[in-house]
């Protein structure tokens, strides 16, 4: 896909110049390098990949205990991040933008690895709010809207936070009624729980400790989010992984997953299969992989707390998310 570098690509008159767009969460550190596809307006009508890249990193392992980003997590990070530098610099692309979520948020040093990102990769790396990382995900989310429902509740189950998103059409395109960040992510449940959140009874406890959490955020929405015309819109590592053992995948296939509509029902008892699996038998599974296998519960637990408050029957899956909206701002900037 990218063995031509970037003098091919550019030659395109039907695309916009190209982009790179960096998150940096606090399990996964995601690169995305594309070009924007223009209508005869100039409007961009979607995005072709030309690169990506993805490695998990958890940079924010011991943060909420500690306040700090451990100088493991910032080694294994800068290394992960020195990769991308590389893989923006092959293609010369001008327009970049990085961003780091909670466990930079929360971490008293989060200015130690702005500065190290800075000198070691080049890279300008910026610290973004609960708030604009909720855009960010309803932006990238946006577009897999099912036609025939009024909105969607987006939720992104991160490391660190879950973000959960209220999105209703418009004319002027889909609006965001409510957002919140709930800090609370996949991570941050296994430290909390510790040898619990491998368990099926340390899911049980934590999903009935995680409701409370989201509950005023579904109260607040109250009558007015109507299950049959809205439908759950899922994005982050968890759901996708449980997308792609609903869709019988031997191995992951993003081109599969993203923009799947699946009974909620029906991946409710994908959780409940996995719920009777340790963690060895989790890492054998093509989808989930040694790296995921222990995070899978503390996700699912998420996942379930906020199928049990939103009770819409259909859900859709999104492999896409924050460097999607990242694209699509950065892309508007642009024109």
């Amino acid at each position: 896909m990218h063995g031509n570098g970037q003098k091919s690509v550019e030659n395109d008159m039907s695309h916009g110049p190209l982009l790179a767009v960096l998150d940096l969460g606090t399990n996964n550190c995601r690169l995305l390098i594309a070009l924007p596809v223009l209508a005869q307006d100039g409007s961009t009508t979607g995005f072709k990949i030309v690169d990506s890249f993805s490695r998990i990193v958890r940079l924010g392992e011991g943060v909420n205990q500690t306040g700090l980003l451990s100088e493991a997590a910032l080694d294994r990070t800068l290394a992960a991040l020195k990769v991308c530098a590389g893989r923006i610099a092959k293609y010369d692309v001008k327009h970049v933008r990085a961003i780091a979520t909670q466990a930079a948020r929360l971490a008293r040093n989060a200015d130690q690895l702005v500065s190290r990102v800075r000198d070691e990769t080049g890279l300008e790396l910026e610290v973004i709010s609960a708030e604009e990382e909720a855009n960010l995900a309803a932006e990238g989310c946006a577009p897999l809207v099912g036609r025939r429902y009024s909105g969607a509740l987006v939720f992104d189950i991160g490391g660190g936070s879950t973000e959960v998103i209220w999105l209703e059409k418009s004319p002027q395109g889909p609006q965001k009624k409510l957002a919140a960040s709930v800090p609370v992510g996949v991570v941050s449940l296994a430290e909390s729980y510790g040898a619990e959140a491998t368990s099926r009874a340390g899911f049980q406890r934590m999903r009935a400790d995680l409701i409370p959490r989201f509950e005023p955020f579904a109260r607040a929405m109250n009558e007015a989010f109507d299950t049959s015309n809205y439908h759950l819109l899922g994005t982050s590592g968890t759901v996708t992984t449980l997308a792609a053992i609903a869709l019988k995948l031997p191995r992951y296939n993003r081109t599969r997953v993203d923009a799947s509509w699946h009974e909620t029902a029906h991946m409710l008892r994908v959780v409940e299969r996995l719920l009777w699996l340790d963690t060895e038998a989790l890492a054998k599974i093509g989808s989930i992989g040694r790296e995921r296998a222990d995070l899978m519960l503390p996700g699912c637990a998420i996942f379930a707390a906020i199928c049990s408050l939103w009770t819409a029957p259909v859900l859709r899956v999104a492999d896409r998310g924050l460097r999607e909206g990242m694209l699509r701002q950065l892309s508007q900037e642009l024109t």
